[in-house]
Order: C-alpha cells, then structure tokens, then sequence
C-alpha cells in the first residue's frame, strides 16, 4: 500500500503545526479578545512567552520547508 498518506506526510503535519503556533501567538499579541470569560483569564497574553513560541515556530517553519524543497 506504500506510506500512509504519501511519503511527505510527516513534514506537512509539522508544518501544518508550526503555522498554527506562529499566526495562534501573534494574533494573540496583536489582538487580544475582547472581554474576559473567567476569572481567570488574562486581559491580554504573556508577552515573553508569546514571542519565544512564534520564534520556534518561525524557525521550525523555515526548516520544514527547506527541508521540502531540497
């Protein structure tokens, strides 16, 4: 039957992943939401751990598709 789902599917997944961490965290940074729901939820998102988790992502991103393309 060969590989599930063809042979780059792993790649893609991790892209896939990656993506949704950098555009989850910088629209959290650029537009928080708009009123909180609980008690314990933040006016806005950690800044810090915001821009580490978009800077991984950006660097898994950048590593997944040259990895592709080669």
């Amino acid at each position: 039957m060969g590989q599930l789902l063809g042979p780059n599917f792993l790649q893609f997944l991790l892209l896939a992943l990656a993506g949704a961490l950098v555009v989850g965290n910088t629209m959290a940074l650029v537009r928080p939401p708009a009123k909180r729901t609980g008690a314990n939820d933040l006016a806005q998102a950690p800044r810090g751990r915001s821009l580490v988790m978009i800077g991984v992502g950006l660097i898994v991103v950048v590593w997944i598709v040259a990895s592709l393309v080669s």
